[in-house]
């Protein structure tokens, strides 16, 4: 007996609304290709990119994701903002490193095309990727019902980023006495986000409707502050993108046992400073970046030109031997 017959299309899953939507995918991810080109034609198994223009290439990799903020971008109708996210929580990273990020690669997760703003998050992605020359060289859109909740739409990232060996910063190169200079955030980024939320469900006003636009922001993507120093001949000692953690967690990374002490300038931020208050103070720094979202370490002689290259910068401290980030906010 012939048993009955069940499509794909009917399990759940529809390809050829897949391979549509690859299609406009392609069309907008045109724009990310001003500076570096593939290879090999997009839509391939896999992506290819000539090293060749390198005398020394030092191959740079990241991968992130957006977290539980992806819920509220959601909920606010803002997507395009995911996507910003997921390429800034990425290319910050290769970034430290003095790498410039060449080739993107996204994974989307979802219930069902149909119920997902795929396209207004790619547009996100393909805008934040045209604005620090790197490619989106593909990626993934997984279609799972009964595994992804329609409500919910997972993205990661993958970044390769691409450096002259010669140009790589390493911890070692940092010196007591070093200044330190940090370049303000957006807001939150995209970090703190599962603390956020339990806020938001204790005290549902705390933040008024007008300010969730600063509540949300984009993570700031800190490529023209690198290039802006590599313009001016200037090799940072060490430069650290500030996430989950905050400065305690992420600048001691690049410091290899030393110290610091740090005294941040006032967030301005609305939402952001609303947190802040609801909160006890050394909780908020272990989990925001309290207004800096990228420090930089320049030798001494370098921090005027640094200064002048980088208008926004602000001084933060020094280094020291204490191997202990002391932070002041005197603002909090």
């Amino acid at each position: 007996m012939k048993k009955p017959s069940i499509s794909y299309k009917e399990a759940g899953v529809d390809t050829e609304k897949a391979a549509a939507l690859v299609g406009d995918i392609g069309a907008m991810r045109l724009k990310t290709e001003a500076k570096h080109k593939l290879m090999q034609s997009f839509g391939l198994f896999a992506a290819g990119f000539d090293l060749s223009p390198w005398k020394e290439p030092v191959i740079l990799v990241a991968c992130d994701g957006v977290g539980t903020k992806i819920q509220l971008l959601l909920k606010h109708d803002m997507p395009e903002i995911a996507g910003v996210d997921l390429v800034a929580m990425n290319v910050n990273d290769v970034l430290t490193s003095n790498a410039m990020p060449v080739l993107f690669l996204d994974y989307i997760g979802i219930h069902k095309i149909d119920d997902a703003p795929i396209a207004r998050i790619i547009e996100g992605m393909t805008e934040a990727l045209a604005g620090c020359d790197c490619n989106l060289a593909g990626g993934e859109t997984a279609e799972m019902p009964g595994l992804v909740h329609p409500d919910i739409v997972e993205l990661s990232g993958f970044v390769v980023g691409v450096a002259e060996k010669p140009d790589l910063l390493t911890p070692e190169d940092i010196q007591v006495g070093d200044p330190i200079l940090g370049i303000p955030s957006n807001g939150v980024h995209a970090n703190g986000f599962s603390l956020v939320r339990k806020l938001l469900e204790r005290e549902p006003d705390l933040i008024p409707a007008e300010e969730i636009p600063d509540l949300l922001a984009p993570t700031r993507i800190y490529y023209p502050e690198v290039t802006a120093l590599q313009n001016a001949g200037i090799r940072p000692r060490g430069m650290a993108h500030i996430t989950g953690g905050g400065i305690r967690e992420n600048f001691p990374r690049i410091l290899k046992g030393k110290g610091a002490e740090i005294t941040l300038p006032e967030w301005k931020n609305r939402a952001a400073r609303r947190l802040v208050n609801a909160l006890d103070i050394e909780d908020a720094i272990h989990t925001f970046n309290m207004g800096i979202g990228w420090m930089i370490v320049v030798k001494p002689e370098d921090l005027d030109a640094a200064r002048a290259a980088l208008p926004e910068a602000v001084p933060l401290g020094h280094i020291n031997d204490t191997g202990n980030i002391k932070v002041n906010v005197p603002w909090a």
